[in-house]
C-alpha cells in the first residue's frame, strides 16, 4: 500500500499552447507538480501534488553552495487511442537511487515514484501533446535544503517532479548533427560523479559546449579525463559507432552515464541480430577507421532526442564525415523502432511501455 498523496488543484490554470507545432524543448510547464520532503529520522514524508509555483528556500540552502542534487529525464507519449503511456519509467527511478548513493542522498522507493508520477500525469493528461514527434517531458529531481554553510550531507531534501510539453530536442530534428571532439576540458573521471545525473556534471560541460557552438558545432564528444584518449559520451547522449558492420559503444566505466536509451538500443540490436561490442574506443582508433572508410555511421542516444545521427566530427584541425552526412540505416531503424513503440504505432514486444 502506497502512502497517500494529497492534491491541491490550481485556481489559475495556465493557457495551453495553441499549437503543438510551436513547442520548443523544456520551456513550457504544466499546472501542477509533485513534491515530497525528506527529514532525517522521519524519511520521505508529505507526498503531495500542488500547483506549479516558485520555491521558497533559504539563501543558505545547501544545494546553492555545494551542489548536492540529482535529476532525471523521461517522457510520456500520447497513444493512438488517446491514452498516455510511459517508456520504461522504473529504470529512471532506479537510476535516481544510483545517483542518490553517489551524492549521499537518501534512496527513494522506485515503485512509489512511478505511482506518484502516474497520479500527476492523470491530473495533467490534457497537457500531453499529440502532434508527431511531440511528448510530455518529465523532470524528477532532488535538492538538499538544509540552511547550513557547513560542508556535509544535508539532513533534509525536497523531491519534485515537473512536466513540460515539448517538441524536438534538436531544431534540425533527425538530420545529422556536427560534433566537436573536446580534448582540452574534461567532463568526468572514474571515481568521480560522471555516472550520476548530478547538475555539477552539466555545469562543468558548459564551457566546452559554448566553444563548440562558437565553432559551428551542435554538441561535444568527451574524451576520458586521464589519458584524453578514450571516447566517453556526447554532452547529452551516449554514443554509438558502426565499425566494420559491428555496433560499438564505449563500455560503462564509472564516468559514463548508464543511459536508458543506450540500454534499449543494445537490447534492440540483440533482438534484430546485430553484432554489438562494449569496450574502450580510442579517438585515434576511430579516426583511422573513419579515414579508411570503415565507419559507416555514428549516432547518439538519449531520452530527449532518442536517436541523433552524427554527420561530422571535428578533432583538432581535422574533420571527418560519415555516410556522406546522411542518416544511416541502423540509426533510422533504431529511431523508427523505438519511437514506433513509444507512440503506440508498433507492437511493444519487449513490454517497455506502461499506460496510466
Amino acid at each position: 500500500m502506497y502512502p497517500s498523496i494529497s492534491v491541491t488543484r490550481t485556481q489559475k490554470p495556465a493557457a495551453k499552447p495553441a499549437s503543438d507545432a510551436s513547442l520548443g524543448f523544456g520551456q513550457i510547464f504544466t499546472d501542477h507538480m509533485f513534491v515530497m520532503d525528506y527529514v532525517e529520522g522521519q524519511g520521505w514524508i508529505d507526498a503531495r501534488i500542488v500547483p506549479y509555483a516558485p520555491l521558497s528556500l533559504a539563501p543558505s540552502a545547501m544545494v546553492f553552495h555545494y551542489g548536492q542534487a540529482i535529476f532525471e529525464g523521461l517522457k510520456a507519449y500520447r497513444q493512438p487511442d488517446g491514452q498516455v503511456a510511459l517508456f520504461r519509467p522504473r529504470l529512471n527511478f532506479e537510476r535516481v537511487n544510483q545517483s542518490n548513493a553517489r551524492m549521499v542522498i537518501p534512496p527513494v522507493d522506485p515503485d512509489f515514484c512511478v505511482h506518484a508520477l502516474k497520479e500527476l500525469l492523470r491530473l495533467e493528461a490534457d497537457w500531453v501533446p499529440s502532434a508527431p514527434g511531440t511528448s510530455l517531458y518529465i523532470r524528477p529531481f532532488i535538492i538538499a535544503t538544509d540552511a547550513c554553510l557547513g560542508v556535509r550531507p544535508s539532513h533534509t531534501y525536497k523531491f519534485m517532479i515537473i512536466l513540460s510539453p515539448s517538441g524536438a530536442y534538436y531544431a534540425q530534428g533527425l538530420n545529422p548533427v556536427s560534433i566537436y571532439v573536446e580534448d582540452e576540458y574534461v567532463r568526468a573521471v572514474k571515481g568521480g560523479t560522471g555516472f550520476a545525473k548530478t547538475p555539477g556534471n552539466y555545469a562543468a560541460s558548459l564551457i566546452a559546449q559554448a566553444n563548440a557552438y562558437k565553432a559551428g558545432y551542435v554538441q561535444v564528444l568527451w574524451l576520458d579525463g586521464v589519458h584524453r584518449r578514450y571516447i566517453e559520451e556526447v554532452g547529452s547522449m551516449n554514443v554509438f559507432f558502426v565499425i566494420d558492420g559491428k555496433l560499438m559503444t564505449p563500455a560503462l566505466n564509472g564516468s559514463i552515464l548508464p543511459g536508458i536509451t543506450r540500454r534499449t538500443v543494445l537490447e534492440l540490436a540483440q533482438t534484430l541480430g546485430y553484432a554489438t561490442e562494449e569496450r574502450q574506443i580510442a579517438i585515434d582508433e576511430l579516426w583511422a577507421a573513419a579515414k579508411a572508410g570503415r565507419v559507416s555511421e555514428v549516432f547518439g542516444s538519449g531520452t530527449a532526442a532518442v536517436i541523433s545521427p552524427v554527420g561530422a566530427l571535428k578533432y583538432e584541425q581535422d574533420v571527418v564525415t560519415f555516410n556522406a552526412g546522411r542518416i544511416g540505416r541502423l540509426s533510422q531503424q533504431f529511431y523508427d523502432t523505438i519511437t514506433g513503440v513509444q507512440y503506440g504505432q508498433l507492437a511493444d514486444t519487449h513490454a517497455w511501455m506502461e499506460r496510466l
